[in-house]
C-alpha cells in the first residue's frame, strides 16, 4: 500500500496541474461566462421591476379609471334628475298655460255669445215693434176705409182683423 498513490495527499505535480486547469477554467468563465449569467441575470432582474412598475401603474389606472366611471354614472344621473325636474316642469306648465289659455277662450266665447244673445234680442224686439207698427197702420187704414159709424162697429172691426192676423 504504500506504491499506491493516495487520493488524500496528492502529488505536488498533479496538484500544480489540477490548479493551473481551475484557473484557466476560472480565467475563461470570469472573462465570457460570468458576464454572460450577470448580464442575463441583471436582463431577468429589470424585466422583473419593469412588469412590477407597469402592474402597478396600471393598477392605478384601473383605480382612476374606477373613480372616474363613479364620477361619470353620477354626474350622469344628477344629470338625468336634473332632466327629468325640467321635463315635469315644463310639462307642468304647458298644461297651465292650456288651462289659462281655455278658460280665456272660453270667456271669450261667453261673452261673444252673450253679445249674440243680446243682439237678437234687440232684432227680435225691433221687429217686433215693425209689426205692431206695420199692424197698427193697416188696422188705421182699414177703420178710416170703412169709415164706420159707430164705435161699437169699430171695436168688432178692429177685433176681427186682430183675430185674422193671429190666424195668419
Amino acid at each position: 500500500m504504500e506504491n499506491m498513490p493516495s487520493i488524500l495527499t496528492p502529488d505536488f505535480g498533479l496538484l500544480f496541474w489540477m490548479l493551473l486547469a481551475f484557473g484557466v477554467v476560472f480565467f475563461l468563465l470570469a472573462k465570457y461566462g460570468f458576464p454572460a449569467i450577470t448580464k442575463a441575470v441583471e436582463e431577468r432582474k429589470n424585466y422583473i421591476d419593469e412588469s412590477l412598475k407597469n402592474a402597478r401603474e396600471t393598477n392605478e389606472r384601473l383605480a382612476n379609471v374606477k373613480v372616474e366611471s363613479e364620477n361619470i354614472l353620477k354626474e350622469a344621473h344628477e344629470q338625468q334628475a336634473r332632466i327629468i325636474k325640467e321635463a315635469m316642469a315644463t310639462r307642468d306648465n304647458i298644461i297651465a298655460e292650456a288651462r289659462n289659455k281655455a278658460q280665456t277662450e272660453g270667456q271669450q266665447l261667453f261673452e261673444e255669445a252673450k253679445k249674440q244673445i243680446v243682439a237678437e234680442k234687440e232684432n227680435a224686439l225691433r221687429d217686433i215693434r215693425s209689426q205692431v207698427a206695420d199692424l197698427s197702420v193697416l188696422i188705421a187704414e182699414k177703420v178710416i176705409r170703412r169709415q164706420l159709424d159707430n164705435a161699437e162697429e169699430q171695436e168688432k172691426y178692429i177685433d176681427r182683423i186682430l183675430n185674422d192676423m193671429n190666424k195668419g
